[in-house]
């Protein structure tokens, strides 16, 4: 069924009826959505459609969003389904979006008035002959007191990709931004059955990166509260984590190593997690060797075997929460007077 609608929006791309769709994943966020609808409310940018898809909520959203359509005068299109993650719930969206640009904001999130109207500006900045080489404009984020997320751009616009950005300029923080709805189209999320945790969606922004640039910009568009849980769908069990942390390292290793020079520890650690993510999806040493399709991705997975198999051991004994696997410190943007007092 999804792939048929996926087809026949392909179909139908060209005939966008709205510049932007927004998509919200929730569940029993009826105290925090609000902050979703307020912010679409405001929007001086007014061509644009908002799709809710509800993953089982019990607490009431279908009946606040429902109210919301009704005074509304922007389209709200609410979608219940059972609680199949955030990945099932943005193919979804996806597939049934009428927007040209896909635009996902968390059911926790505010933004201020002028988002859509600087993601139309900066897209627009683009030079019209080189525009089909682009799918997206990413932005920065603050939190609820107006404090920068994470570190800014290295120029102002960056054209770039996720690799690059992430490795070679090492930039970190919550980012924000849309993607072109028909390139979307072309990268779904991977979606198996049997699926219980959580799929990274770094595996399509990496996917599309290896097609495509994208416009960055030290514009924050996006309010982070930090006053709810860090995610609705990280299940923080490496167990149930393990078959989408495969498939987001696996195609990093093969397709990614050009980027190896600037960050080597940072592959060690994704070779390591690999491993360890394979050995709790049942796969095998030689499966593992043989799902890897070049000799420098093979080598770095047997120098990160070790620490990948110890950690496998932890996960299966129960004992992760005493040994987490190395992480990168975050570097943090100072409070200083560069950063943005307020989004507004």
């Amino acid at each position: 069924m999804l792939r048929e609608a996926f087809v026949e929006a392909r179909v139908t791309v060209n005939a966008a009826e709205f510049t932007f769709t927004v998509f919200t994943s929730t569940r029993n966020r009826a105290h925090t959505i609000e902050r979703v609808y307020s912010s679409l409310r405001d929007q001086t940018f007014r061509d644009f459609e908002w799709i809710v898809v509800d993953n089982g909520s019990t607490d009431g959203t279908a009946d606040l969003v429902r109210a919301w359509q009704a005074e509304a005068d922007f389209p709200i299109r609410y979608l219940p389904q059972e609680n199949l993650r955030k990945h099932v719930a943005m193919n979804r969206a996806v597939a049934e979006a009428r927007g040209r640009f896909f635009l996902t904001i968390d059911s926790d999130d505010s933004c201020p008035p002028h988002a859509l109207q600087h993601f139309v500006d900066h897209w627009e900045s683009i030079a019209p002959e080189r525009r089909e080489q682009f799918s997206a404009v990413t932005a920065l984020c603050v939190d609820e007191h107006g404090r920068l997320l994470g570190t800014r751009f290295p120029f102002d616009p960056t054209d770039s990709t996720p690799q690059e950005i992430h490795f070679r300029y090492r930039v970190t923080g919550e980012k924000w931004g849309f993607q072109r709805t028909d390139v979307m189209r072309r990268f779904p999320l991977p979606a198996p059955e049997d699926n219980r945790g959580w799929m990274p969606d770094s595996i399509i922004w990496n996917a599309i990166g290896r097609e495509y640039l994208t416009r960055y910009v030290n514009d924050p568009l996006r309010i982070y509260w930090h006053d709810q849980p860090v995610s609705l769908t990280r299940t923080d069990r490496p167990l149930d984590d393990a078959p989408g942390a495969v498939l987001e390292t696996q195609a990093l290793l093969n397709h990614d190593l050009k980027w190896l020079r600037y960050a080597p520890w940072r592959f060690f650690l994704k070779a390591a997690k690999y491993s360890r993510s394979s050995f709790n999806s049942g796969r095998s040493a030689a499966a593992q060797w043989t799902g890897l399709s070049n000799a420098p991705a093979r080598l770095l997975w047997l120098a990160g075997l070790p620490l990948g198999l110890a950690l496998h051991l932890v996960d299966r004994l129960g004992w992760t929460q005493y040994a987490r696997a190395p992480r990168l410190r975050p570097r943090r943007a100072a409070a200083s007077s560069d950063a943005p007092a307020s989004p507004r």
